[in-house]
């Protein structure tokens, strides 16, 4: 019998990371947040792009729906970033039509780990730096889950949230602390939570340069329930804006 090795997606479509470009004197920031509520996952992030200290665009999509049930956020190197998240979106949509059934969640967490993974030689080179949050939901056991992940693939689950890019340090506190005061995230309704969200990003924004925060272009907000995800609408996100 003729022993044929399996291939995976990215050699089927002949994905090559090596392709994807990069300067090794760029350096990126941004600030994406991804926060439990009542209803599931809000996921924000603003929308300037940089390389060093040079504003590049200050309309960049940075929240993409993997999937029905995941959402993901880039911090990083844009190109590179938006890429990897294309790759992961038609990988998930191929297994989906090979074997008829939708990747598990523990599956999507090892793809988004495995492409991590690939990209460390580019990432020790000072280019293609990639970390990603990803917000999910596994509908066999009616759970949500915020994720993040370090340069070499490793992924935590740490209560209520998560959040990347330059600006999140300056932020990080503030969750464990509204988390202990107010109470857990995913107790909160949605709109409590996005008002909070855009407060959060508007502290990065002042404290970091390469946040782009609300008042020149309204971020990206997308929600993930049981439905499904949505992105917010403009007037829903400026209404939570006047309350900031």
């Amino acid at each position: 019998m003729m022993n044929v090795r399996s291939r995976n997606f990215a050699e089927v479509v002949g994905f090559d990371a090596s392709a994807l470009g990069g300067s090794p004197n760029e350096v990126h920031g941004t600030t994406v947040l991804a926060i439990r509520c009542a209803e599931g996952v809000l996921t924000l992030a603003d929308r300037r792009a940089t390389a060093g200290n040079l504003i590049m665009f200050d309309e960049a999509e940075k929240v993409f729906a993997l999937d029905d049930r995941t959402v993901i956020a880039i911090s990083g190197a844009f190109a590179r970033s938006v890429e990897v998240c294309r790759f992961l979106r038609h990988s998930f949509q191929y297994y989906r039509r090979m074997t008829l059934n939708e990747l598990s969640l523990e599956g999507k967490l090892q793809e988004i780990s495995r492409a991590l993974a690939g990209n460390m030689s580019a990432m020790m080179d000072g280019i293609g730096v990639f970390i990603p949050i990803l917000a999910a939901y596994d509908h066999k056991q009616d759970r949500f889950g915020v994720y993040f992940f370090d340069g070499a693939g490793a992924r935590f689950q740490h209560g209520g949230y998560a959040c990347a890019g330059s600006g999140s340090e300056r932020i990080r506190g503030v969750f464990e602390y509204l988390a202990r005061t107010v109470g857990p995230w995913e107790s909160r309704s949605m709109d409590e939570v996005l008002v909070e969200g855009l407060r959060m990003l508007d502290i990065a924004a002042d404290l970091d340069s390469a946040t782009g925060g609300f008042k020149k272009a309204l971020p990206v907000v997308r929600l993930l329930d049981r439905e499904g995800t949505r992105v917010l609408t403009e007037d829903q996100i400026r209404a939570a804006v006047a309350k900031v």
